[in-house]
This record gives C-alpha cells, structure tokens and sequence, in this order.
C-alpha cells in the first residue's frame, strides 16, 4: 500500500484541484440533509472538509483525531480561501465526552476547571495562543542576548540547603542529606560571568515555599536570567533589559499581532524607560494618593499606583523603581557610593506589578565577605560562592524576569496561572 503523505491546512491555499491527506482533529460538525461539513483544525490552522456521498451523515464526535484525504476545492465561504472535497476517512482515535464546549471562542469554564482539565483546554484556540506566545518571548529573549554575545548556561536546581540565602525553600532528602529546590541561579550565573564568559543567561524554573495564593504568584514559575560583566554601573543592566524588551515587544509584534486582539493586548511603546527612586516613589503615594508604603519597599498597592501614575504622565506602563535600602536587598548587592545604605538596584514595575528584580553586584571578595558578615550570615555556609571571588571578578550585574508574569500582564489575563501549562501553587500538584 502506497503511503499517503501528510499535507498541513495551511500548505492548502494555492493547491486547488489537488489530492491532499489531512490529519488532525474534529473541531465542529454540521449535518444538512445529503451532505456534511467538517472543521478539521491541526498546529497550522483550520479547514472547511466537504462530506458527500457515503461519507454523509458520518459520526464523528467532536475532538477525536482523524486523517482525511480528498481534493482542494476553491470557495469563497470560509477565511482560508479553500475547503476539500473529502473521499476518504479514517477515524485515528474517537473522543470522549468534552468537559466544556471548544468551539466557542471564549472557553466557559471556570479556572479550575481549566486546569483540572488542562489536557483538553489546551486545544482551545484562545489558549492555545497563550502558550505559542510565551514560546515566542522566550525565543525572542533567548536570540537578543545571543545576538550580543551571551551564552546560555544550564544550572543546578538541586542545591545544598541556605545556598541562596533564603527562607522560602522546598527542602527534600538528598542521599541522606538535606537539599533544597534552587529559588534563582543567581549565584551560578554570576561565577559564570566570572569564570569568562563574561554575559550568560539562563531559561528555567525556579521554586519559591511562599504560600501566596493570589493572583500574581506561583511556586514554580520559569525565571528568564540575565548576567554581565564588565559594566560601569547598574545603569547599563536597566539599559540592557529597556533594549532586550523593546526587541522581544518588536517580534510579537510581527508573529502574533492578529491574535492579539482577541486579548486586548497592546504592544507597549518603548523608548526610554522612566525611572524613580524608591524614595521618590514613596513621595509620589504619599503626596499624590495619600498613601503610607513599608519601609523599604512598596507593597501590592502601592506598585499599583504608581504603575497607574507614570502611564499617566509619561504614556508608559513601564517605570524602574531604584535605590532599594540594603537591609531589604540580597548581601551581593552592591552599596551605593554616595550613600551605603542604599543599593545600586532596582525593579522593573510594568502595568503596576514587578515583573523583574535586578542590579548590580559586589564583585571584591572582600567586600562581600562583610557583606554577608553585616546580614548575620555565615560565611562557611557559601565558601563554594564565595570562593570565586578571590580570582579577579570583574564588576557585573544582571536581573531575572518572571516569564509567566509578564505574559499574564500582557495578555491581561485573569490569574498568572492561566500563563502556566501546569501551574504549582500551594494546592495544586496535579495534573
């Protein structure tokens, strides 16, 4: 028997009067009398299949996967141009009952159920979409920083326990001793900047034991992490992401702008980023919305306010919040010179919400030794990191944004777990 091979919907247009073989799934069916319609949709797109003679009144249930041959027909009754005059079907695998209609093109359906039935929502179109984008941040993101010299490492996310100075860590037993889920590859990418490679990034996920059951938060999330070395100051890490942004906002731009609307999604115009201080910001809640921050920091609100404050006066939804105290800051962080309380640091706000944490770092084993002295920590407990710092480490920085954050932003999705494929809070482990 001669094997057929497989055309794609959309290798359809342009092909009127020939033989194609379809493979895909049912996504609607229709019955009028002597003939039948059938959408068939696959990773390309959808298609119109005609349904006559025999194949007629054919029972196909919605969703199940089939290969279908016939002729490409032109027509001016569906967006694609064409459909295909079907002459032969085989039923590959018949499905079962659908939790919720697909077909519709907003899926109605609680969260829960969504994601306790992730598998099927997964083929809706408005869904699917979610996920082919946030493929394209990560292969925009990942080709910018080639494009200027970064390489991409691979890093433990087994670590010994305290390794990222943290509280919040999934510990588990490790042959006998105890381990913990890396919370950031933040100390392996900088010994990479230091070993010479000078600009590294990473793509992977990272763990946080915080028992956030809001909207914005998950406890296993993909962190898009960036280092450099050989900067001036932090300056050139926030100039560095300005650019990298406006690169990745440029390509969804030109591969997704269609689908973009059934979100409501604007692509954010970048030029140069507006920047206030921690303190300046403060100010700005207190003088304008009447409103007390914590110390040295903003809480949910106050990013909220003043994400809604600079959209008004600069037209950009996003700000650089700078200058965090250093009793709020990791102990790499590097103090400012005209005053070390303060940190050469930052956040990246966008849409009101931080969606990066970022710096520049200490980069003299000996000032870091104190630094980690200063916070009560001890030394002998990060002897591995530390230690890379007595070999001549040149003056660096980076930051690490939250992927399923920011597509939940963009998007404006409801909750970020929509922007994850199987989302970790601290409910769900399944599916």
């Amino acid at each position: 028997m001669t094997e057929k091979t497989r055309v794609l919907i959309n290798e359809c247009i342009g092909q009127e009067g020939q033989g194609v073989t379809l493979k895909g799934w049912v996504k609607k069916v229709r019955h009028l009398g002597s003939i039948s319609f059938v959408l068939l949709r696959d990773r390309t797109g959808e298609i119109q299949c005609v349904l006559e003679k025999k194949w007629a009144g054919l029972k196909l249930e919605t969703e199940s996967a089939i290969e279908l041959s016939g002729i490409v027909k032109k027509t001016q009754q569906t967006s694609l141009g064409v459909e295909v005059l079907a002459d032969e079907i085989t039923i590959l695998s018949s499905s079962a009952p659908l939790p919720f209609e697909l077909s519709k093109k907003t899926l109605n359906a609680g969260l829960d159920q969504v994601l306790n039935n992730r598998f099927v929502s997964f083929r809706h179109h408005k869904i699917n979409t979610i996920f082919k984008l946030k493929a394209l941040f990560v292969n925009a993101f990942s080709d910018f920083l080639t494009d200027k010299g970064f390489t991409q490492i691979f890093t433990p996310k087994l670590v010994s326990q305290g390794a990222e100075g943290g509280a919040n860590v999934f510990t588990l037993n490790y042959f006998g001793k105890e381990a913990s889920l890396a919370q950031s590859p933040q100390f392996y990418k900088q010994m990479m900047v230091g070993a010479g490679f000078e600009r590294v990034f990473e793509i992977a996920p990272v763990y946080r034991a915080e028992e956030h059951n809001s909207s914005r938060h998950l406890n296993e999330y993909i962190s898009l992490d960036v280092e450099m070395g050989f900067i001036e100051d932090f300056r050139d890490i926030m100039r560095l992401e300005t650019e990298l942004l406006k690169s990745i906002f440029k390509e969804i731009q030109e591969s997704f702008g269609d689908e973009l609307a059934e979100y409501k999604a604007e692509i954010p115009i970048i030029s140069e980023i507006p920047e206030l201080t921690l303190k300046e910001a403060q100010k700005v809640l207190k003088d304008v919305y009447k409103k007390d921050s914590p110390v040295g920091d903003l809480n949910t609100e106050g990013e909220k306010l003043i994400g809604r404050h600079i959209k008004e006066k600069h037209g950009s939804d996003f700000v650089f919040i700078t200058h965090y105290p250093a009793e709020t800051r990791p102990m790499y962080t590097m103090p400012n010179k005209e005053n070390p309380a303060l940190t050469d640091s930052f956040d990246l706000l966008y849409k009101g919400t931080e969606i990066t944490s970022g710096g520049q770092r200490i980069h003299t084993h000996g000032q870091l030794l104190q630094s980690f002295e200063s916070k009560g920590l001890n030394p002998k407990d990060f002897s591995s990191y530390l230690e890379a710092f007595q070999y001549g480490f040149p003056p660096h920085g980076g930051f690490a944004i939250g992927l399923e954050r920011i597509i939940y932003l963009f998007l404006n999705l409801g909750n970020v777990r929509e922007a994850s494929a199987f989302p970790r809070d601290c409910d769900r482990l399944i599916p």
